[in-house]
């Protein structure tokens, strides 16, 4: 059995700017209150070193396994033979004039149900960044701030 979260949202911007805003980790502090810091290259075959709200105190690595500009994007971690994997899959759909926006994370493997009982939950997070990510694309971009009080 697979744990999941998603969320989605609708978004009043183009999916290159939404694109943008996801593949540029320099940016993600200025519009992103659920990641604590991020480093690394968003790019295929590259390693994202990212710290959550959900999890401070824990480093994530993560692979960036796939991506298809401006419409699909999955970043991996895990243990050997597929034992447990956590794979976050980010989808950039134009629709009837706005982008459709979804991000999915979900754990497999068999030892999946030992690791994501240490998962905390991550919706709060996740609607925070889907959030988030609509405000900084709606406001005019990267360099945009995002208010915290607005929702």
């Amino acid at each position: 059995m697979a744990t999941r979260y998603t969320v989605s949202r609708r978004i009043d911007a183009p999916p290159e700017k939404v694109w943008a805003l996801l593949t540029d980790a320099s940016s993600y502090g200025r519009w992103n209150p659920a990641v604590v810091s991020i480093e690394g290259k968003i790019a295929t075959g590259e390693t994202v070193s990212l710290v959550s709200i959900a999890n401070p105190k824990r480093t994530f690595r993560l692979h960036v396994t796939e991506m298809t500009a401006p419409t699909r994007m999955v970043w991996r971690d895990g243990m050997p033979l597929g034992l447990f994997t956590g794979e976050r899959t980010y989808r950039v759909e134009p629709r009837e004039g706005v982008t459709h926006f979804e991000m999915t994370e979900a754990y497999t493997g068999l030892l999946a149900g030992v690791f994501t009982k240490a998962i905390p939950d991550l919706t709060e997070s996740f609607h925070l960044f889907a959030d988030s990510l609509k405000a900084a694309a709606e406001a005019g971009g990267p360099s945009a701030h995002v208010d915290s009080r607005s929702s």
